[in-house]
C-alpha cells in the first residue's frame, strides 16, 4: 500500500509564522487559512488534517493547493463561504487548512516494525467513529493496552484535534495512528499480509471469549448508529459480539473497545 513521506523542507519549517491573523475559532483547533499561508504550510510539511476550499473556487493557486492535497492525500472538501465564515471571521481568502495536532505513521511501515521485532501484530480499525470523545478514549485504552496502531478513515471519523488529544489523556502522541482513504482496500491489504480481521458487532453470534486472539489480528469498532459497514463485515475473517445480559442491550463503543482489546490481551498472556 503506497502512502505518502512527509515532505520535510528543512528552510521551510523554519519559517517564521507570526504574521498569520490570529482566527476567532473554537481553541481545540489548530488552523491555517488563506491561500499563501495554506500554501507554505504544505510546502513546509506540515501534517494537514484536512483543507476546507470555497465551492466554486477557480484561482491558480486554489487549483495548486488542490493538486497537491490530491499528490499528498490530503482531504480536500469544499463547502460553501457560509462554512468557512463560521470557523474564521478573518479574511479566509476561501480556503482554510486544520492542522493535526499529530503525525500520521504508514501502516506498510507499522506492520513491518511489528514483524522484525517478532511481534504478534494487533491493530484496532475504527470505521467511522465521529465523536472526539469516544475516540480518545478507544485511542487511551488501545495504547494502554500495547496496540501496534489505529487505523483510521481519511474521512468521516473523528477529527484528531486538541480535544481529542486531551480525552486520550495524550495517548495520541503515542500510538502510531494511521490515515487510509478507503478502509475496506486497507482491510483487503491486512488480509493479503496475513493479517485476520474480527468485527465487534451485534449481528455475530461467537462471543469474544470463543475466538482466537493469538493470531496476528485486526479488530474492527463501529461508530455507534451504524455499525460496520457491509463491505467490511462481509470479507471479514470472523464477526464476535460482547455478551449483553442487560436490558438496554449496547455499549458505548469505547467501553467495547476496551473489553475486546483486553479480551486479546488476556487470550495472548495464555490466561484461558
Amino acid at each position: 500500500m503506497e502512502k505518502r513521506f512527509n515532505k520535510i523542507n528543512n528552510e521551510g519549517a523554519k519559517k517564521n509564522y507570526s504574521n498569520f491573523s490570529k482566527p476567532k475559532f473554537k481553541p481545540e483547533y489548530n488552523i491555517v487559512f488563506g491561500t499563501r499561508p495554506v500554501l507554505e504550510a504544505i510546502e513546509a510539511g506540515k501534517e494537514i488534517e484536512k483543507i476546507l476550499l470555497q465551492t466554486g473556487s477557480s484561482g491558480p493557486q486554489h487549483k495548486e493547493i488542490a493538486q497537491q492535497a490530491k499528490a499528498l492525500e490530503i482531504p480536500l472538501q469544499t463547502v460553501p463561504i457560509e462554512k468557512l465564515d463560521t470557523i474564521t471571521k478573518a479574511n479566509h481568502q476561501g480556503i482554510i487548512a486544520f492542522i493535526s495536532p499529530i503525525v500520521y505513521s504508514r501502516l506498510d511501515f507499522v506492520l513491518e516494525k511489528c514483524y522484525e521485532k517478532g511481534k504478534t501484530p494487533l491493530f484496532l480499525i475504527t470505521d467511522h467513529i465521529t465523536d472526539v470523545r469516544n475516540f480518545g478514549a478507544i485511542a487511551r485504552t488501545a495504547e494502554c493496552a500495547g496496540v501496534d496502531a489505529i487505523i483510521i478513515p481519511s474521512k468521516g471519523n473523528a477529527q484528531i484535534n486538541a480535544d481529542a488529544v486531551k480525552t486520550s489523556a495524550g495517548a495520541l502522541n503515542y500510538i502510531p495512528i494511521c490515515r487510509e482513504d478507503s478502509l475496506i482496500k486497507t482491510v483487503k491489504y491486512l488480509i493479503e499480509c496475513g493479517i485476520s480481521i474480527a468485527a465487534c458487532t451485534e449481528k455475530a453470534t461467537k462471543l469474544i471469549y470463543e475466538a482466537d486472539f493469538n493470531r496476528p489480528l485486526a479488530i474492527v469498532m463501529g461508530a455507534e448508529d451504524t455499525g460496520i459497514s457491509h463491505d467490511i463485515l462481509k470479507i471479514a475473517d470472523e464477526m464476535v459480539k460482547i455478551p449483553m445480559h442487560g436490558k438496554i442491550g449496547s455499549l458505548n463503543v469505547s467501553v467495547s473497545a476496551g473489553l475486546i482489546i483486553y479480551e486479546a490481551l488476556r487470550q495472548r498472556a495464555g490466561d484461558k
